[in-house]
This record gives C-alpha cells, sequence and structure tokens, in this order.
C-alpha cells in the first residue's frame, strides 16, 4: 500500500476529443440562439457594480426591472478578449492545470454539506477537520490534479470567517491549486490576502495564482448581488474566476437536453461578457454544473447519464469558442458506496472526459445528489480517473508498437513474454490499478476488494504525520494576521 501515497501526477493535461454529441451545424445553431437570448431577452442584474459595468460597455439597461440585454457584438467582443488559456498553478510546479483547446484535468468539489465519516460510516454534517483530510488526499492521489474545497465548515460560525478558513486549511495541507466559491465579500478580501502573504504579493499572485475561485450565475438568467459583487470583484484583481451556471432541465431551464445545452452557453457567456466588461483580459472561465430535475419529487439529481451529455456538450461549445471550460462529472446519487456509485461515477466521468473538458469538477468523492462526500469513494474515483485518462491516450500506432518485423521474427507458435519489446511497453502500455483485485480466488482475503483497498488507503493517510505544506514563517505571519483562522493539527 506504500505505493498509493507517492504522487505521480499522470499525464495532467491529455487532449481529447474523443466524444463530439453535437454535429457541427448544431454548434453554430447553438451559438446564434445563445446570442440572440442575450439580446433579445437578456439577463436580470442585482449587483450595481455588475449592471453598470455592463451599461457603460454597451448594454441596453432598463433600471426599473434591472434587465441588461447584450448585444451580440458586445458578447463576440467580450469573448475574443477572454484570455484563451488559464494556468490554474500549483505551489510547487508539479501538477499545473492548463486549461486550454482541450486539454483535460481533474479535480473535486461541491462544497458538500456532509461526509461519511470514515470510523463509523454514519452520515454526518462536515467540519474543518474534513476540509483537512480531503485536502491531504488529493495531495496523495495522482490523477487529482486541483483540490476544489469540496466540503462546508459547519464549525466555522461567522460567515465572513468561513472563506479564510476553508482556503487557509486547504492551502495548508495541499501544494495542488486550490479553487473554492465564496461565501461573503468580506470573506473573499481575506482569502486574496492569505494568498497574496502567501506568494509574495498582489503582482506575484497575479502571474502565478495558485487559488482561483467560483461565483454563480442564477438560473434562469440572473445574476444577483453578492456572486454580482464578488465577480466584479475578482476580475479587477484579475485572478481566475469560474461563472458557472446551473440549470436543471424540467425546472429552471426548458426540459430538453438542447434547450438546457443553451441555457447553459447563454447564461456562462453572460458571465464572460461581465468579466470582460470590468477588465479586459482578466481571467474568465465558463462553467457548467447542470443536470436534470426528478419531477416526481422536485429534487435535482447528480449521477443522470444525461448530466455527462449536458456538460460534454458544453465543453464543446467553449472549444468552439475557445473560452477554458470548466464541467462536472463523477457524480453520483448512490447514498453508500456500492454498485450504484461506481457505474454512475465511471460513465460521466468518462464521458465529459472525452469531451476534451479542461477542468472537470466534482469528479471524486461526491454522492447523494452532491450534498455528501464519501473518503473511500474520493480514492476509488481517483482510479476511475486513471482508467480515463488511459482510454484519452488512445493506441498509439507506429512501427515500433505494430511490431511486425517482431512477428515476422518470431514466426507462428512462439511466445513474446522475454522480448525486449514487452519488457520496454509493459509499463507503459497498460493502465495498472492500485485498488481492484486481479488476484485469483483463491488468493483472494477479506478487506482487499477494491473498497476494502480504498479504506486501507484513507487510513494510512489519516496515521501518517500531518505536515504544514506552508513555509514555517508564511505560516506563522498568516495566522498571527488573521487569529480567526482555527487551529488545526499541525499548527
Amino acid at each position: 500500500m506504500a505505493a498509493l501515497t507517492q504522487k505521480t501526477h499522470i499525464l495532467p493535461g491529455i487532449r481529447a476529443s474523443w466524444y463530439r454529441p453535437l454535429g457541427e451545424s448544431d454548434v453554430r445553431r447553438i451559438a446564434d440562439a445563445a446570442f440572440e437570448v442575450l439580446d433579445k431577452s437578456g439577463m436580470a442584474v442585482y449587483s450595481p457594480a455588475a449592471f453598470e459595468a455592463f451599461r457603460a460597455a454597451g448594454a441596453v439597461v432598463d433600471e426599473k426591472s434591472r434587465i441588461a440585454r447584450l448585444p451580440r457584438s458586445l458578447v463576440e467582443d467580450c469573448i475574443a478578449s477572454n484570455p484563451s488559456s488559464i494556468t490554474l498553478y500549483s505551489r510547487d510546479g508539479e501538477c499545473d492545470a492548463v486549461l486550454e483547446e482541450n486539454r483535460v484535468h481533474y479535480g473535486t468539489g461541491g462544497t458538500a454539506i456532509y461526509v461519511l465519516d470514515p470510523d463509523t460510516g454514519e452520515r454526518r454534517y462536515s467540519t474543518t477537520e474534513d476540509i483537512i483530510l480531503n485536502a491531504r488526499l488529493v495531495d496523495a492521489l495522482d490523477n487529482v490534479h486541483v483540490f476544489t474545497i469540496n466540503v462546508f465548515p459547519h464549525d466555522i460560525e461567522d460567515k465572513d470567517d468561513i472563506d479564510v478558513n476553508r482556503f487557509f486549511h486547504a492551502l495548508d495541507n495541499t501544494t495542488k491549486h486550490v479553487m473554492g466559491g465564496i461565501y461573503s465579500p468580506d470573506g473573499l478580501r481575506k482569502v486574496v490576502r492569505v494568498a497574496q502573504m502567501i506568494s509574495g504579493g498582489a503582482d506575484a499572485l497575479r502571474a502565478e495564482p495558485f487559488v482561483s475561485f467560483i461565483t454563480l450565475l442564477i438560473s434562469p438568467f440572473k445574476i444577483d448581488q453578492t456572486y454580482g459583487e464578488i465577480t466584479c470583484h475578482l476580475a479587477r484583481e484579475g485572478l481566475p474566476v469560474v461563472v458557472p451556471t446551473e440549470p436543471m432541465c424540467g425546472t429552471t431551464a426548458p426540459i430538453t437536453l438542447a434547450g438546457s445545452i443553451l441555457t447553459h452557453v447563454a447564461e456562462t457567456l453572460a458571465g464572460i461578457t461581465l468579466v470582460q466588461c470590468v477588465k479586459r483580459g482578466a481571467p474568465g472561465i465558463c462553467g457548467s454544473v447542470g443536470s436534470i430535475s426528478d419531477l416526481r419529487t422536485m429534487g435535482n439529481l447528480g449521477g443522470p447519464i444525461e448530466r455527462g451529455m449536458i456538460n460534454a456538450a458544453v465543453s464543446q461549445m467553449a472549444q468552439h469558442f475557445e473560452v477554458p471550460f470548466y464541467g462536472t462529472a463523477g457524480t453520483s446519487d448512490a447514498k453508500e458506496v456500492d454498485v450504484q456509485a461506481a457505474y454512475e461515477s465511471a460513465m460521466s466521468s468518462l464521458l465529459v472526459a472525452m469531451s476534451g473538458a479542461n477542468y472537470i469538477h466534482d469528479i471524486a468523492g461526491l454522492m447523494e445528489f452532491d450534498l455528501t462526500v464519501s473518503y473511500e469513494k474520493l480514492v476509488l474515483d481517483n482510479e476511475i480517473l486513471g482508467m480515463c485518462q488511459r482510454v484519452l491516450r488512445g493506441i498509439e500506432v507506429n512501427d515500433d508498437t505494430l511490431a511486425v518485423n517482431l512477428m515476422i521474427e518470431k514466426g507462428p507458435g512462439k511466445d513474446f513474454l522475454t522480448e525486449e519489446h514487452t519488457v520496454k511497453y509493459m509499463r507503459q502500455e497498460f493502465f495498472m490499478p492500485r485498488l481492484a483485485n486481479r488476484e485469483k480466488r483463491e488468493a483472494f482475503q477479506p478487506g482487499t476488494d477494491a473498497l476494502g483497498r480504498a479504506r486501507q488507503f484513507v487510513r494510512k493517510v489519516r496515521e501518517s504525520d500531518h505536515e504544514s505544506r506552508l513555509p514555517p514563517e508564511v505560516r506563522k505571519s498568516v495566522l498571527a494576521a488573521f487569529p480567526e483562522i482555527g487551529a488545526s493539527p499541525s499548527a
């Protein structure tokens, strides 16, 4: 089990265009429709800063209704000024995520409010300690490239202290890029200051941002006050901001997949437009989080295959516009780490990865309508992602891999076991699972199935030495400047 904790960061940023759910004519039609909706219907904008930014850039605004209609020329100009490549930097340089074209990366996400306790297996409210353990696990997993803070700290009571605690404890426990949502403007300012202290100043942070932020457009077609103000602040700071949208088929979007895709595209392009209206060239990232609704209960679903199809299609649209993209996959509606959790997560993960989505969040650990994180599922999903990576690599065909001369030389009836060609390729040609049990039944021992091995991995990380991933003096300075940050085992 020791090898499981070695970070190898297997092939981040593989290029993929294996799954294209939309035809080229479909892409053009959806693009034209998105421009039409934003021009003729527009966005309801309740953020004063966002409303004024749209007005100043040439949007047609109505003070009474708070509607801002965005001309096609304005949206197209903003798409053109948004960076087509954005790097989510890791602090040690080992796992940078370059969001561009069809390069694929994976991470956590969701800000779940529950975890399955690793000791009891029971669902409970998440705490700061769960942020810490999730960050430590992500730091050790080779196919999870970004840590999007995935649980809510219920033990933090003051709303303005939530963000700084979440981000600090994430940065304290992983060197991978840290992304997260924001709960208050004051909290955001604290997080940015912490990140600047770690990086050595505002300019250094902008040059190589190791943190990024998620806001949200409220479906259908609304920018609320808090998220709008936060988006504008981040644009002015020049820090990466995801402007995702979360429409649900049949409730906050049309029931059809095509209607949902159009809603996603139009709304997130409005977010990109806002970022560029505030500051041309600021790093805005398109986002897709939506799914379908269970119209029997009016609940939102995390694991349907249609969610993967929608996100793959929006990924295709983002590539058409040449804008970095953040999508969703790997989630499940299962209540336990069971067969349902496995097949729902695997199917959507593979579909969205094969579409070339730049950063797929939520793809490891989430279950139960995105409400709960399972540590064991996080580790199992890492293995699923390794399989996805192997698919994205494809099959390399050249003179050496075809081995024609070797076949002729060997002739009929001879095996290839001891050939140099076999030694050369045997470790790189196949995905080698670390959790799956491939032994014969006679050698099988209880607790050595995939779930059992995932539990062993979680236990090993929990029992390992808990060391800060921040330089000691920097860590000391941050904690002195922000006494509202709670203590952790590495304090």
